[in-house]
């Protein structure tokens, strides 16, 4: 007797632990299912929309008996039902109380002002169109160098060679003795062939006042900047019109920045810039496009955008690295959040919340994009509500239930 009463006790026990433990496990899959509702507001039968094949969703059929293409026996479809009995628009049923155990959050589009500004990266170069090409005006010889080398920064004025010009002499003999005759005309005309040979002004007033010539000329740089080659050497004879040196400026530079192609219509010559250098943490440069440069850069699918920023203390360097924001205009537009955004390669679609629980996948056309936020052209309307955190879920579910996508429906513009 004693043992039957233990063996009664342990069956009452196991039979309490198996209640307990599927009603643990229904819950566990009620919280975890999208599909699955409580029992307690299962809907009556549910009206069947047609036959499919859950690896092959865009097949329809009537006929349950029907085997799909790929030879799989088809499954029903059902039609879902909203709280007030009525019929809506086919979707994925998510139980209210697993939202937020899928992480569910969802926000509704509205209009907004989109700025667009664009945020790339470039680096610094030298200004290409502040250059100076230093030539002997005649043919001569160097007969001094100054201290200089490629890579030195020069200011304006700054002496490069003395070159000896014997022609320049002669000229000079001839002008002071034209000079004499006291004849206006004729000392004009002189004192132009002058500067027909690269004299300067200061040159000829300087033998007008001392009366002697000097075949000795000193060869300046006309601009401040970086000497990037000099060729000036004591003692080498040149001929008229062979380079000295040549002077890049920098006063200004360029900033060629690398922007996406796809983003490439947002960017204008004239836009105002912006450049943050590590070199100078908190300091910004402002700058303006000049100009965009004709081909793209096949490896990276980008455009080259052209920037000129002032550098008047010469704190730009050419081969600096730089975050550039383009700024623009801003617009108005229609708003959702960048990420409840879902690119499939043939198509963009966000997941619509079309009532409480129930949601849909709706096509959309998306325009530019900007803290954040990525305008919608067209398939959507302001207030309705889509999913910007849990998406790819609903979407995989929608994919496997064949559940249709919403075409695009019209500009919302």
């Amino acid at each position: 007797m004693i043992i039957d009463r233990q063996r009664a006790r342990l069956g009452a026990a196991l039979a309490a632990v198996v209640v307990v433990a599927g009603g643990g496990g229904y819950w566990l899959g009620a919280a975890y299912n999208p599909t699955v509702a409580p029992i307690a507001n299962a809907a009556p039968a549910r009206k069947i929309l047609y036959y499919y094949d859950p690896m092959v969703p865009q097949e329809h059929y009537d006929d349950p008996n029907t085997l799909s293409s790929m030879g799989m026996k088809t499954q029903p479809k059902y039609a879902e039902e909203g709280n007030t009995g009525t019929s809506e628009p086919a979707g994925i049923k998510v139980n209210p109380a697993a939202m937020q155990n899928l992480g569910i959050r969802v926000v509704t589009a509205q209009m907004g002002s989109l700025s667009s500004a664009l945020n790339v990266t470039g680096s610094i170069d030298f200004n290409q169109r502040d250059v100076a090409i230093i030539q002997a005006r005649a043919g001569g010889f160097v007969s001094r160098v100054y201290g200089h080398a490629p890579g030195d920064v020069v200011r304006a004025g700054a002496p490069i060679a003395e070159v000896q010009l014997p022609e320049w002499g002669s000229a000079q003999a001839e002008f002071l003795s034209v000079r004499r005759l006291g004849n206006p005309a004729l000392t004009a005309a002189a004192r132009q062939r002058l500067r027909l040979m690269g004299m300067s002004d200061g040159v000829i007033e300087g033998v007008a006042r001392s009366g002697r010539t000097s075949g000795t000329v000193t060869i300046t740089t006309p601009i401040s900047g970086v000497i990037q080659t000099l060729d000036a050497r004591s003692g080498v004879t040149l001929a008229m019109g062979q380079t000295l040196a040549q002077v890049t400026g920098i006063g200004s530079v360029w900033l060629n920045a690398a922007v996406p192609e796809a983003q490439a219509g947002a960017v204008r010559v004239g836009q105002s810039t912006t450049a943050m250098l590590a070199a100078f943490p908190g300091e910004r440069f402002s700058g303006r496009i000049i100009t965009m440069l004709p081909t793209a850069q096949a490896d990276s699918h980008t455009l080259t955008v052209r920037i000129e920023l002032p550098n008047p203390a010469g704190k730009l360097r050419p081969g600096m690295f730089a975050q550039v924001a383009l700024g623009g205009d801003a617009h108005p537009a229609l708003l959702v959040p960048s990420e409840a955004i879902i690119r499939t390669g043939t198509r963009t679609i966000v997941m619509l919340s079309t009532s409480e629980g129930h949601y849909r996948p709706a096509q959309v056309r998306t325009g530019g994009e900007g803290g954040g936020q990525t305008e919608i052209l067209e398939g959507l309307a302001a207030g309705e509500k889509v999913v910007a955190s849990g998406q790819f879920l609903l979407d995989s579910e929608a994919s496997l239930t064949g559940l249709d996508v919403r075409p695009l429906t019209g500009s919302t513009k």
